[in-house]
């Protein structure tokens, strides 16, 4: 059984809702372990005893040399030290990213860790990297992050021979800014990818492809774009179908399709996001995660150590595009 440890005091809702979820998780047979201070009413679940935290408006990097005992630092080592197979998170992200180069470094090769976030579509999941660890990139690195999204394509959501798209203002190849136009050749270029183009950010919803690759400053826009717009249509939807008793029938006869959308659209089904590039697995849940989001994020965390997602991206990664 694959272990999972889990940050007690990451996110705006911890650590009530993070207890909850992990006591979810463990429901279906996933090993949860809890990092947190003594005296944490954990509900039965295992503690490893932590004394401080990191706030989310600390520095990422500052904050993981000064606290090497807070909780989400303590949760990653677990994992360099082989205590644990993954780690759970919903704190700050940069200092998730920060713990895992301290201790579990990159693969090698590997020139920036990504964020892979699988985005709900009306074609199945897609896969959108890098979707927040690196505000500044080169062209390279994004050559990379699609050869990472593509392993992962593969190995979690049986694609056999994913297509990757480059996020861009226009399908066309000449639309975009310098990096995108020169990442856009690299992609083009390479023939172990199956580059597809580019991509608008208004077909990430239809499936625009199997990866969507861009840097993570505009990755993480778009991601949190689409997750607000899907959060504020769900709940507009709700509160129009009970503002007025014929609403409130209607509502009754679309109730089992509202269910099934709900459940395909809302972040919370997917939870979190794998950290890829690092020797070991992370997972970054949202900061407002609440019980069924940590849930999610840890089953998505066990579910990656069981497929054995990093060794199979240490084995894949082509050379051409290493170091």
């Amino acid at each position: 059984m694959n272990r999972v440890a889990v940050d007690a005091l990451g996110g705006d809702r911890a650590p009530g809702e993070v207890i909850l979820g992990a006591l979810d998780a463990v429901a279906d047979g996933i090993d949860v372990v809890l990092y947190g201070p003594g005296g944490l009413d954990t509900q039965g679940l295992p503690l490893v005893e932590t004394t401080e935290v990191i706030e989310m408006a600390e520095k990422p990097a500052d904050a993981v040399r000064a606290k090497p005992d807070s909780s989400l630092v303590a949760a990653v080592r677990a994992v360099a030290e082989r205590d644990a197979d993954a780690v759970v998170s919903a704190g700050n992200t940069g200092a998730m990213l920060a713990a895992g180069l301290l201790h579990l470094k990159r693969l090698s090769g590997v020139m920036r860790p990504a964020i892979a976030v699988p985005i709900p579509t009306r074609q199945g999941p897609s896969v959108l990297i890098d979707a927040g660890a690196n505000a500044d990139n080169r062209p390279e690195h994004l050559l990379q992050f699609a050869h990472m999204g593509a392993v992962f394509c593969r190995e979690l959501l049986d694609v056999g021979n994913p297509q990757v798209r480059l996020l861009s203002i226009g399908e066309e190849d000449e639309k975009g800014n310098q990096l995108t136009l020169e990442a856009h050749r690299l992609l083009r270029e390479d023939d172990r990818l199956n580059f597809g183009g580019n991509a608008e950010s208004r077909d990430l919803l239809r499936g625009a492809s199997d990866v969507v690759v861009t840097d993570g400053f505009t990755g993480n826009i778009a991601l949190k774009l689409l997750e607000g717009t899907i959060r504020e249509l769900l709940d507009a939807l709700r509160d129009e179908i009970t503002a007025t008793p014929r609403g409130k029938l209607g509502g009754l006869l679309i109730r089992p399709a509202a269910r099934r959308l709900r459940a395909r659209l809302d972040p919370d089904t997917y939870g979190g996001a794998y950290l890829l590039g690092l020797r070991g697995l992370a997972v970054i849940a949202h900061g407002n995660s609440g019980r069924t989001a940590i849930a999610n994020a840890i089953r998505l965390a066990a579910r990656g150590a069981e497929h054995r997602v990093v060794d199979r991206l240490s084995e894949r990664l082509p050379e051409r595009v290493r170091v």
